[in-house]
């Protein structure tokens, strides 16, 4: 799945196994948008966006592992940079 506008302030359920993918030059500053693995194993989340980061972290991730049952707000600092906060490495 990959996230759209109309995602902001929603959260995404994902059910059977999947990904989601974050797209670069879509979101705006201050938009928030929240992911559940609603799965018993891991999902992939792909970052397509110019940059994003792992809350508490200064790397630059290409993609994030969502745990099991695991949750993940992904906040908009720009069109071009989101922070991932939640069961995410």
């Amino acid at each position: 799945y990959t996230l759209v506008t109309g995602d902001v302030g929603e959260f995404i359920n994902v059910g059977s196994g999947g990904s989601v993918t974050i797209p670069d030059a879509t979101f705006a500053a201050g938009d928030v948008v929240s992911v559940f693995n609603n799965t018993s194993g891991n999902i992939t989340i792909t970052c397509t966006i110019t940059t994003a980061y792992i809350a508490g972290t200064d790397s630059d991730k290409a993609t994030m592992t969502l745990a099991t049952r695991g949750l993940a707000t992904i906040l908009f600092v720009s069109g071009t940079v989101c922070v991932v906060n939640g069961n995410v490495s």
